[in-house]
């Protein structure tokens, strides 16, 4: 079967601002490369739904939706944390965001053998329960992971992110959450300066140095990932795929290539495979070198086939 990627035009409308990296060309670079490299042919692309407020409430503290919503400003911009900005689209997009992983879910637990690719911003693994942070304003993986939880009754999901920032809005969700094995690799010390000793028996830290490379990096997650999956058998894998750990990538200092993302797709494959009859969704996290990035997100799609 084909993946099938989701998205929607709002996303392209969340703005912020003249020179922020987390802008709409994000999402044009992916669908170039897509094209360049003729993956549009084997993709199936269909349109997301919204995520409704009920749905934002399984991830995030009635409180803190709500005040998103009244917050949300018809013109100008607002700030809800020194990172992360609101604008009059951004509330559309950040709903379509969220409701494409619900999308992905609908789609791949449909029948066997199902990927999804979420191509979706404003990205969602910064935000806590409580608060937005780090251009994150809903965790999407999270709304996505707990609709699959109360809608399909699985008791077990993985989470994997290899954003090369720590996915501490995920953790601080899931933190109490034994159904759900979370698995956060990134450069430490940098932003959010979490993750460093915050693992348990279903949170999986791999905090790492700047520089690190792909050997590095493949070690640490053969070691000490791949197996804890493997253990867990996880009925539903998702993917927090941020592509911000790459060498040409400046946000931080990770020395990843597009070969390791193609890499840690097919590995993460093989163990859906086995437990959960291959149905894996990935949803966009980080990633700002242009062209890296669209290289990067055709590699991984390649390594989920």
């Amino acid at each position: 079967m084909p993946i099938t990627i989701f998205s929607h035009p709002s996303c392209y409308y969340h703005e912020n601002g003249v020179d922020h990296p987390e802008c709409p060309e994000r999402l044009s670079a992916i669908n170039d490369q897509l094209i360049r490299s003729g993956m549009e042919y084997v993709v199936m692309q269909l349109d997301a739904s919204p995520a409704s407020r009920e749905d934002l409430y399984l991830a995030h503290g009635k409180r803190y939706v709500d005040e998103l919503f009244a917050k949300a400003p018809t013109e100008g911009h607002i700030w809800l944390d020194p990172d992360t900005v609101m604008g009059p689209k951004s509330l559309n997009a950040a709903l379509h965001a969220a409701g494409s992983g619900i999308n992905a879910v609908a789609k791949v637990m449909s029948a066997a053998n199902q990927q999804a690719f979420c191509a979706i911003r404003p990205p969602g693994h910064h935000a806590t329960r409580e608060q937005a942070m780090g251009f994150c304003l809903i965790n999407n993986i999270a709304v996505a992971a707990e609709h699959a939880l109360n809608q399909y009754g699985l008791k077990r999901i993985a989470i994997v992110d290899f954003d090369v920032h720590h996915g501490n809005g995920t953790e601080d969700i899931f933190q109490h959450e034994p159904r759900v094995l979370f698995c956060s690799s990134f450069e430490h010390p940098l932003y959010p300066y979490t993750g460093a000793d915050s693992s348990n028996e279903h949170i999986i830290n791999l905090p790492l140095a700047g520089g690190c490379k792909s050997t590095a990096w493949r070690e640490q997650v053969q070691q000490h990932w791949l197996p804890a999956i493997d253990n867990f058998a996880p009925e539903l894998i998702f993917i927090s795929a941020g592509f911000d750990g790459h060498a040409e990538d400046d946000m931080a200092h990770f020395m990843l290539r597009e070969d390791d993302y193609q890499w840690i797709a097919s590995e993460l494959k093989l163990l859906a495979d086995k437990h959960c009859q291959g149905r894996v969704v990935a949803m966009l996290e980080g990633g700002y070198a242009l062209s890296a990035l669209g290289r990067s997100v055709v590699a991984f799609l390649k390594g989920l086939m």
